[in-house]
């Protein structure tokens, strides 16, 4: 059976269609264009599975035959020259005579011409510009002409020059992360996340890259205590192939490429400057001198026509990652220091001042010890993330030193710089190697890779031994390292050992505090008054902490700002921290900090009921959170997703979410996460109207212990368990609710506890009630909840026999749920139109798929039309690929289609 092949449905598509124009007499060519590993030999072999009835010829390019004259053809039609009758043909298989002009191509055209009288043929040749001149001339000449002929033929190149001309070209770009994360599963299983992020770095798209990476994985780096990959295994058929291609390209164009390969982004300009250069004695320096009387660019350009690099801007860029490895690793070490030095004398000026310190260091130009610490002192004053990295930086400056306690140092400096650029396997092995101190920075490290990945109450255990060990020499950094174990507590929903470190904080703190400190003392404050329940308490810290917020520009300090904010009811102004959050982590190259800051803005937007947008960064914070393996973070945005399934009413994608963060959070210790996703389940039992599982799942168990959450939940279940009689449950969470949403400036917050005390209201009151809260919803922002207070205010109405004003309510929030896309509310407030006398129709029962289809529904269709698998839509849009197929099996139905086939039709 073939081993699966992912991300390729478009071109088996063209394959498959090539196949069947040539079986109804209509020939063609395709060309297939890519470099090595990209997948063509793969669609190659399946187009010869597909080619049922063909007679299939097949042929390879082979380097060491490129200048045999006709050896391509002999490969090709070796299986059937007993069969040839042209002289020409005979003559140039057996001796490789040409004799040039056109005698030979068109004796090949005929001789494939004769033998697809008989049945079809497919002609399969794989690296058509290694073969020699004369097989070249002959396949292309046939390409252009087989119109009107059974004959098929289906090429690959690597290069561009290879390209025959006037013959289709597909050209196979990498995987795309879906198909990636498909592929990866296949080979690796259960590969841990972080790892695979790293693998991804290296393998870009390159299917062949992942496949040779995971298998040259060892025991050690699958468990984290090795150093992951740094480049393709030097005995792997990707890194033999771009080796061959490197091979044949000049000298002096080699050592260019190796200056680029040692210093990614190396501009064009520092390339033309020659007189830096400095030749020496012996080969290297006969290249340099070479060099200095050439022009650079001219120099590279047999690199750029044969498809190693492009020009990007003022500067050269590999077209593939693994490339610039291999050109790096291929280099002898007295050629790779050559290189290093003769780059340590181009880059001048301040901003290059670590770059230079890099080169120098591995050129070994001075004395260890000196280039080492000259090298952390770079790293130290860099401002911002460039070439090599920081974490990179140190790490060498660490193997470099020996002075034990500097490595020490510098290894703890390594992992923190590893850690926020998102490289945590690295982080790790850097943390775990042999002798590295148990120190307080180190341990701060170790907690907090462990709370983005690991169990929240170990992570917890990690800083607090981490704070036990800062504070005594570091105040400041102590109370961040008992911040960060707060932290681990909330995300656990162990609220007891919240307030015992939240104890400790206070006892640290000084009244001349700087700004920063004095904000996470007060935001300290006034999340641990929140969690007694106490609001009116909390809320002077909170404002406290949202005055003190202007004074910073780190994003972790913003982002406590952004939940102060979210706490007082004051969600615009959240939103406006967190992009500012997010913005200030981007611009500097910390990426691991932007999963765990979408989720605040994820959270804005929700109260703002902006439910497209909470889908959106959703989905991006977990796609970068499963990207970086940070497990944890991708645990809350699975649960918001399952939020906005189930606001659509799209159950099967909810559940799907909502038990995968469900899973995450039993294995981690996530509180949150399991209050979070049960409540999105809560949420859907409530809209489909069972009401007694609804309130059955809020009522407070394991899955749902989590104070901040069962609050913020409180208005679904009030409504389901006044519903179904518990008017004591509801009574007391009534009170929780008032408590919070009375200490909030959020006409929101507040216009839900006005609808449920309408809930809960005596028969004469619950209209007074009602409209309270309609009034508190037009001065607020969330159009949905509106349309709920409108909803369950005309069911009252209506049970009171007021049918016409029943009917006015009820239109509006129809209107908005099908705005919304909100299906089983907008399925309640017509069952409820109809209880009031109005005949109302279902949309959707004509007009286009857009009509038809609900929004999730389109998109799968979408995909799939496009060419993708089931697992390949599943992974792109994290869902199971169960759900998938009950969607897809949904669109057919709703559609009338039958096939894929038909769908793309439908659709395109």
């Amino acid at each position: 059976m073939p081993e699966a092949l992912y991300g390729r449905a478009a071109e088996l598509d063209l394959v498959r269609l090539l196949l069947d124009r040539a079986r109804a007499g209509d020939g063609g060519a395709l060309v297939l264009a890519g470099p090595p590993g990209i997948g063509k030999t793969a669609v190659l072999g399946r187009a010869e599975a597909m080619a049922d009835g063909f007679t299939v010829l097949r042929a390879r390019g082979v380097p060491q035959e490129t200048r045999l004259a006709g050896s391509g053809l002999h490969a090709l039609l070796r299986p059937v020259a007993g069969l040839v009758r042209s002289p020409v043909l005979t003559r140039a298989l057996r001796l490789g005579a040409a004799g040039g002009g056109m005698a030979v191509p068109a004796a090949v055209l005929e001789f494939l011409a004769e033998l697809a009288a008989a049945e079809p043929v497919l002609v399969c040749v794989d690296d058509l510009d290694l073969l020699d001149e004369v097989s070249r001339e002959a396949l292309g000449f046939a390409a252009r002409r087989v119109s009107g002929e059974r004959i098929a033929l289906l090429l690959t190149v690597r290069d561009p020059a290879g390209l025959p001309e006037d013959v289709p070209v597909r050209a196979l770009e990498g995987l795309d992360p879906a198909a990636c994360r498909a592929l990866a599963h296949e080979l690796a299983g259960a590969l841990p996340d972080d790892l695979g992020a790293c693998l991804a770095r290296l393998a870009g798209g390159n299917p062949l890259a992942w496949r040779e990476l995971v298998g040259s994985l060892t025991p050690e780096q699958l468990a984290g205590l090795a150093a992951p990959p740094t480049g393709l295994p030097p005995g792997g058929r990707l890194h033999r192939a771009h080796a061959e291609r490197l091979a044949r390209l000049p000298q002096a164009t080699r050592f260019l490429l190796l200056l680029l390969a040692a210093h990614p982004g190396l501009d064009t300009e520092t390339l033309r400057r020659p007189a830096r250069w400095r030749p020496e004695p012996g080969a290297e320096g006969r290249v340099r001198r070479g060099l200095l009387a050439a022009e650079p660019l001219a120099v590279l350009a047999p690199a750029e026509r044969a498809g190693l690099i492009r020009a990007d801007g003022g500067r050269y860029a590999f077209t593939d990652e693994t490339v610039r490895a291999v050109a790096y690793a291929e280099a002898p070490p007295a050629r790779r220091r050559a290189a290093h030095a003769v780059l340590g004398r181009l880059l001048d000026g301040d901003r290059h001042r670590l770059a230079r310190a890099w080169h120098r260091a591995h050129a070994l130009d001075g004395p260890a010890d000196q280039l080492a610490a000259e090298l952390a002192a770079a790293a130290s004053a860099a401002a911002a993330q460039g070439y090599p990295g920081r974490s990179a930086a140190y790490e060498h400056a660490a193997e470099l030193t020996g002075a034990e306690e500097s490595r020490e140092e510098w290894l703890a400096a390594a992992a923190r710089h590893a850690w926020v650029f998102g490289d945590l396997p690295r982080a790790r092995w850097l943390l775990a190697q042999p002798g590295h101190p148990l120190r307080g920075q180190a341990e701060l490290m170790r907690g907090r890779l462990e709370l983005l990945s690991g169990h929240a109450d170990s992570a917890r255990d990690k800083l607090l031994t981490a704070a036990s060990r800062l504070v005594r020499r570091d105040r400041i950094d102590g109370v961040k390292a008992l911040l960060h174990a707060a932290e681990a507590s909330y995300l656990a929903g162990d609220i007891r050992a919240f307030h015992a470190i939240a104890g400790q904080v206070a006892l640290l703190r000084r009244p001349d505090d700087c700004a920063n400190a004095q904000l996470m003392f007060e935001y300290l404050q006034g999340i641990a008054a929140t969690f007694s329940g106490d609001h009116r308490a909390a809320a002077g810290p909170l404002r406290r902490v949202v005055r003190l917020a202007p004074a910073v520009c780190s994003p972790v300090p913003l982002v406590w700002a952004c939940v102060a904010n979210l706490l007082l009811g004051e969600d615009a102004t959240a939103l406006e921290l967190s992009a500012r959050a997010i913005d200030t982590a981007r611009r500097t190259g910390a990426v691991t900090l932007v999963p765990q800051l979408l989720e605040s803005m994820v959270q804005a937007y929700f109260w703002l009921g902006r439910y497209s947008s909470v889908a959106a960064h959703a989905a991006e914070g977990l796609r970068l959170a499963e990207a970086s393996g940070q497990l944890n973070a991708a645990a809350r945005h699975l649960a918001w997703l399952a939020h906005v399934d189930a606001v659509r009413g799209d159950a099967e994608s909810c559940r799907d979410h909502a038990h995968r963060a469900l899973d995450l959070a039993e294995a981690h210790g996530l509180g949150i996460a399991g209050a979070l996703s049960t409540w999105a389940l809560a949420h859907l039992d409530l809209a489909a109207g069972r009401l007694a599982d609804s309130a059955a799942r809020l009522r407070g168990h394991r899955d749902n212990d989590h104070v901040v959450v069962r609050v913020m939940a409180s208005p679904h279940f009030i409504e389901a368990a006044a519903r179904t009689g518990d008017d004591r449950r509801a009574a007391a969470a009534l009170r929780a609710l008032e408590r919070w949403a009375g200490s909030t400036s959020s006409p929101d917050r507040r216009a839900l506890a006005a609808r449920c005390r309408a809930l809960l209201a005596a028969p004469g009151e619950a209209g007074e009630r009602f409209q309270e809260a309609l009034e508190l919803h037009r001065q607020g922002a969330c159009r949905f909840e509106t349309a709920r207070t409108q909803l369950l205010y005309g069911a009252a109405l209506r049970r009171e026999r007021r049918p016409g004003a029943a009917r006015e309510h009820l239109h509006g929030a129809l209107e908005t749920f099908e705005r919304l896309e909100a299906r089983l509310w907008s399925e309640r407030a017509r069952a409820e139109l109809r209880a009031a006398g109005e005949t109302v129709t279902r949309p959707g029962s004509g007009g286009g798929p857009e009509q038809q289809l609900t929004a999730q529904q389109l998109r799968i269709a979408r995909l799939v039309a496009e060419g993708a698998t089931n697992r390949e839509v599943a992974a792109q849009l994290f869902l199971s690929p169960r759900t998938v197929d009950h969607h897809l099996r949904n669109v057919f139905a709703r559609l009338g289609v039958r096939s894929r086939v038909e769908l793309a039709r439908k659709l395109f």
